[in-house]
């Protein structure tokens, strides 16, 4: 029985897609999924470019489909597939083993990003568990990125070579400027990038312990914590964001930023929402500005966050004076009792101020997090232009910046998390 062997029995949804051996010094495996994609070349001529890292390396691209495409995407994942056997048969000294195949059995039904990544993932898992590698490294991309050419060896001098690490998110940038796009799709990328780096220094200004990027093609993982979490989902939008919150818990998930992701600024339609479809929301209505989260929601968050400790020290009958302290859009999203229940659960259970917070913070996570900004953004906050909220968080946090530009304004906050 390998480490994988259960899972892939009660978990996986399909056999062994791919039947030739791994490799044996396999390190690290690549999952793309793709629809529509029959100009995945850039990627693989990206992936190709990288220098080569200690161990091998296997790129798993899924062609998938979902059950209302069009027969021009169908016949486009044709193309894909072709255009992966010409590009393999033309690079075939690549340090990188190749498989592709179109996916999308009768038998399961729901294709979609979150699917797609799953076989693949799987696919992977299996590969690893016949090698008996349970650290192996699953990285997901989409077949529209580009990566730095530094890519393989930071993730595998990072994450790979480090036992105390399981999981990572990847830093990225999208395009800002260029002749691929019309340049009112480089104007919303910005605004929309923007708003996703707003958001998390927000939650970072407000004290979270757990502040990541939860970008599908930016996500690496090592196959045990990936087998321990039970797997990616099959969501069709979001699939990101819930696995990582799977993941987080657990212990070993870091930023990676020693490396770049560059994702399209691409407008899409496969998903409800994300960077595809907030572009192309924004082409649709040609916008001007992007709304995001009032800074006073951060401020909220951070005094409540603030007051743990105190939170810690009080006896059962100190917990009212405690609620009524809290700030009113946090008062009416967190009822008395329920809360109250809660913290005496957590405090029971916990025999000092760190487990104490990890349980707090296991409580109040990501999820409750987003339940609150959306409450109090209906019942408390207007959301604010992303670029004016972005200044006053910057303004909040002692940091002087004259510009108001949206991009200048991103420069900042990318340097914020790359520490450049």
């Amino acid at each position: 029985m390998g480490f994988a062997s259960t899972y892939l029995e009660e978990r996986a949804l399909f056999p062994e897609i791919i039947t030739e051996a791994p490799d044996k010094q396999t390190g690290i495996i690549v999952v793309v999924p793709a629809y529509n994609e029959p100009g995945i070349n850039k990627l693989l001529d990206s992936l190709a470019l990288c220098s080569e890292p200690e161990c091998k390396i296997e790129v798993i691209v899924v062609v998938n489909a979902p059950e209302d495409a069009d027969e021009e995407c169908i016949e486009n994942n044709k193309t894909t597939i072709k255009n992966i056997e010409i590009w393999k048969n033309e690079n075939s000294n690549c340090f990188f083993r190749l498989f592709a195949f179109i996916a999308g059995q009768p038998s399961v039904n729901g294709w979609g990003v979150g699917l797609a990544r799953k076989t693949g993932m799987d696919e992977a898992v299996r590969r690893f568990n016949k090698i008996s590698n349970p650290g192996g490294i699953i990285l997901n991309l989409d077949a529209d990125c580009l990566v730095k050419q530094n890519y393989f060896v930071s993730v595998c001098n990072e994450l790979m070579k480090k036992k105390d690490r399981a999981a990572c998110s990847i830093y990225f940038e999208h395009p800002l400027s260029g002749i691929d796009f019309p340049g009112n799709i480089y104007k919303y990328i910005t605004l929309y990038e923007l708003h996703l780096r707003y958001y998390f220094q927000g939650l970072a200004f407000s004290g979270f312990p757990y502040v990541f990027h939860t970008v599908g093609s930016a996500i690496a993982v090592k196959a045990l914590p990936y087998v321990k979490a039970g797997g990616m989902n099959r969501r069709q939008a979001g699939e990101d964001f819930y696995f990582i919150q799977k993941l987080v818990p657990a212990g070993g998930y870091f930023n990676l930023n020693s490396t770049t992701v560059y994702p399209s600024p691409r407008a899409s339609n496969r998903v409800p929402f994300g960077t595809g479809a907030s572009i192309g929301k924004f082409t649709e209505e040609n916008r001007s500005t992007l709304l995001t989260f009032n800074m006073l929601a951060f401020k909220e968050l951070r005094s409540f966050f603030g007051i743990a400790e105190d939170i810690y020290n009080c006896c059962p009958e100190e917990l009212h004076e405690c609620y009524k302290s809290f700030p009113p859009g946090l008062k009416s999203f967190v009822d008395e009792k329920e809360w109250t229940e809660k913290m005496v659960e957590i405090k029971n259970n916990t025999s000092g101020l760190p487990s104490f917070k990890k349980r707090f913070f296991g409580w109040f996570n990501m999820f409750r997090i987003v339940k609150y900004l959306n409450h109090v953004h209906i019942e408390f906050f207007e959301k604010k232009p992303v670029d004016i909220s972005a200044s006053e968080l910057l303004e909040n946090s002692g940091i002087i910046f004259k510009s108001k530009e949206p991009v200048d304004l991103l420069l900042r906050y990318r340097s914020m998390e790359n520490n450049i």
